[in-house]
């Protein structure tokens, strides 16, 4: 839609110098950030500087509106286009892709019991190593300061490592990345544990390289990049965990590339069948937001453990033998004295610490009587929409706030501000 038939002029307002140091997501006391105020004026060219020095399309004002929703809610035909062109990029398949569950690598399964294929590709000039120390990863920080993200994961090749690999330490394939184009290469993928080696010589031969904690400091990571480092830490931490069979008590040894352990004792009943004692297991746990009968309020809860002034969505794990929905609506209960209806699946999110499968919910209650489970919780309230617009923005009177971004609580609490906003 051109801006002549929106009958609006489009403001050519020259983008940020290259050199500038600007915060791109500072916002005002409304919570309004720079794409927010282009959006609605319909500048074009600063919202394409503003995305190319990655700021957050995501963030809302204190009403609960994202810049997408104000470039559409103002007729801004030519912004709205590039807003959302641009998460659409970022989410080809229409989907909320959580934190950690972005991973652009092919994970080529079938590849992992070809021992000669995998030990070809380990030596191969375009492959890269991704690699760990006591589950740390290592990584370079990122120069751009103006950016959100403050790492990316440092890639090796063999030659960086190849002293490494001399004391058979644990390797895990994890993919290949497949690039375009008649000159591009495929790269192959592997993580390597270097805990026993000298981590200074990665640093010679990687400068500025470093090891980072992996929480919270991963959460500093590129989105890209941390599904990568998502797989490749629970994988480790598998590797790591099990080196015995749950079975019998033999040593187990790595095969498949890394994604299966073998019992050394022949006749042991885990080499028969699938179980979980050869192959990595992944522990799922639900996370909901509790909306009131009336749709007006939200359930959240304080854990002890958490920071103070933070709150959340209710969390726990399924049992064996049930259904998310009636996980959901046991853990509430339990935690909080609620009763749950109507259970909706939200969005999932892998979480490597160490190795999680966070299922986010929306559930309905049926009651509102709030009897805390004082072993589990510290606390349990209903907040009204205002009030979790002003934890979003760090704007609450009191000075409560919710998980950062990166967590899947957030994202849910969010979707639900959005879904109810009054533009």
């Amino acid at each position: 839609m051109s801006t002549s038939t929106l009958g609006v002029k489009e403001n050519r307002t020259p983008p940020f110098p290259a050199s500038s140091t600007v915060e791109v997501d500072q916002r005002n006391d409304k919570g309004w950030t720079a794409l927010m105020f282009a959006a609605r004026n319909g500048n074009v060219d600063v919202i394409n500087t503003l995305l190319e020095k990655g700021c957050d399309v995501n963030l809302v004002n204190k009403t609960g509106q994202t810049a997408q929703d104000i470039a559409f809610f103002w007729d801004q035909g030519n912004a709205s286009k590039v807003l959302n062109d641009f998460v659409n990029k970022q989410n080809p398949d229409k989907q909320l892709r959580n934190y950690f569950s972005l991973n652009y690598l092919d994970r080529c399964s079938e590849q992992r019991k070809k021992e000669d294929w995998l030990q070809s590709k380990i030596r191969e000039e375009c492959t890269r190593f991704i690699a760990f120390s006591e589950l740390k990863p290592f990584v370079v920080p990122l120069e751009d300061r103006t950016k959100r993200w403050r790492y990316t994961l440092a890639k090796l090749k063999f030659c960086d490592v190849e002293n490494y690999l001399k004391s058979n330490p644990p390797v895990v394939f994890l993919g290949v990345q497949r690039n375009s184009g008649p000159e591009s290469l495929d790269h192959t993928m592997f993580a390597v544990d270097c805990t026993e080696g000298n981590i200074e010589d990665l640093k010679k031969c990687c400068p500025g390289g470093t090891f980072i904690n992996p929480f919270p400091s991963a959460l500093q990571l590129e989105p890209s990049e941390a599904g990568i480092f998502a797989e490749a830490r629970s994988m480790l931490d598998w590797l790591y965990r099990y080196k015995y069979c749950g079975t019998c008590g033999s040593v187990t040894v790595i095969a498949e590339g890394g994604h299966k352990r073998v019992c050394e004792k022949k006749d042991c009943i885990s080499n028969k069948g699938i179980h979980n004692t050869c192959y990595p297991r992944t522990d799922p746990s639900v996370i909901m937001l509790v909306v009131s009968p009336d749709g007006k309020k939200c359930l959240l809860g304080r854990k002890k453990s958490f920071p103070a002034k933070m709150w959340s969505c209710l969390a726990g794990f399924m049992e064996p033998g049930e259904s998310i929905e009636d996980t959901v609506r046991r853990e509430v209960e339990e935690e909080s004295g609620v009763k749950v209806g109507k259970v909706e699946y939200h969005s999932s999110q892998p979480w490597p610490f160490p190795a999680s499968l966070m299922l986010g919910c929306v559930a309905t209650a049926v009651s509102e009587d709030v009897k805390v489970d004082e072993d589990e919780m510290e606390d349990a309230q209903w907040f009204r929409r205002p009030e979790l617009v002003q934890m979003l923005t760090h704007q609450h009177p009191n000075g409560y706030y919710i998980p950062p971004e990166q967590a899947i609580a957030h994202q849910i609490i969010k979707s639900w501000v959005r879904m109810t906003a009054n533009l």
